[in-house]
């Protein structure tokens, strides 16, 4: 994965423990949210979130990175309010997360997440959806119950991110279609599906914190760009990452003809090794039997992405955005311990390899 920029001349910060204070600050209010929701659909959220197992067993399943509650607990420190004040949006923030990726799951007809079955596989396609709908509804009950002006701000720029994701799954499922899609149409598409909900995340504990337009506007432009770096770093998992470590099949992106950033690139590229990418591409849309591949085609597809620079890329597409993030941090005025947890949470994103 791309090495984060001048990180080893940064501040230590532990990273690990900022991510497990937003998982800590925000789960108890997360579980307490999905309770409301009506049976079955209470059971089949708490085994999409890994707090029980298919059986109804409790479990201790992999939550996740937890990056959006941590940068939105953090983002409420901003304005000198105590990251508790972030709680209400980290939870509405996860809670859109999480109804989008119980509908990707079923769109993109992916099996296992977090190394266990989806819940669409488990529960079933309209269990999959209600309880999408039931997370995408608590999100803004979560917020707008606090009563405040601060929160119908939050609100407004939660709603605004949530439209954008829908659009840019839109586009993601729309492109799959496509033989050729462009770099600028899968950037923006990216920016939609990642990059506006990690932008709501970096912003939306300021504004309940009272943070003005400015201070908001110059913190989503860093979530903006920390999500189009995120997603880079995930299209590379998507094709070259470890199962063991992302818990999905190998080549999972190929094996969904996504137009990820790595084939798109390689695409673009225009050389012998994208003309030939091009043809198999063309001819898997054609083929009748393109679920059975073997690993060793999804194996010959990678190696045909990455001799046409692909993966070289995308790679530097993550460094650029972390970049970009990071500079956006300029334009507001916050503490320094502040300020090192958000160029640490950016390193964090451009390292990862799950």
């Amino acid at each position: 994965m791309p090495p984060a920029p001048q990180a080893a001349r940064r501040t230590a910060v532990d990273v690990t423990a900022l991510l497990e204070r937003g998982r800590t600050l925000a789960t108890p209010v997360l579980r307490a949210a999905v309770d409301r929701l009506a049976p079955p659909m209470d059971t089949v959220a708490a085994y999409h979130f890994g707090w029980i197992d298919a059986q109804g067993r409790p479990a201790d399943g992999d939550g996740g990175k937890a990056v959006r509650p941590a940068l939105a607990v953090l983002s409420a420190e901003v304005t000198g309010a105590a990251p508790e004040t972030g709680v209400p949006g980290a939870v509405a923030v996860e809670l859109v997360h999480n109804f989008s990726l119980l509908h990707d799951d079923l769109m993109d007809g992916d099996e296992q997440r977090r190394h266990r079955d989806t819940v669409w596989k488990v529960h079933g396609p309209a269990q999959a959806i209600l309880v999408g709908d039931a997370l995408f509804a608590l999100a803004n009950e979560v917020l707008l119950e606090l009563g405040t002006v601060e929160a119908g701000r939050a609100a407004r720029r939660l709603t605004r991110a949530s439209r954008a994701l829908i659009d840019g799954q839109a586009q993601d499922i729309s492109y799959e279609h496509r033989d050729r899609v462009s770099v600028e149409e899968c950037l923006e598409m990216e920016g939609n599906k990642t990059g506006a909900l990690l932008a709501c995340a970096s912003s939306i504990g300021a504004v309940l914190g009272g943070a003005d337009d400015r201070t908001a506007d110059a913190l989503e432009t860093y979530g903006y760009h920390l999500g189009l770096a995120f997603q880079a770093v995930d299209d590379l998992l998507g094709i070259w990452g470890d199962p063991d470590a992302t818990g999905k099949q190998t080549w999972s992106d190929l094996r969904q003809r996504k137009k990820s950033l790595p084939v798109v690139a390689a695409l673009a590229a225009d050389g012998p090794a994208s003309r030939r990418l091009a043809e198999i591409l063309a001819a898997d849309a054609r083929s009748s039997d393109f679920a059975n591949f073997s690993e060793e085609e999804f194996a010959a597809r990678a190696a045909l992405i990455e001799e046409a620079g692909g993966r070289e890329w995308t790679a530097g597409e993550a460094r650029r955005q972390h970049t970009v993030a990071i500079e956006a941090l300029d334009a507001v005025d916050m503490p320094d311990r502040v300020r090192e947890r958000f160029t640490a949470l950016a390193d964090f994103v451009v390292v990862r390899k799950r």
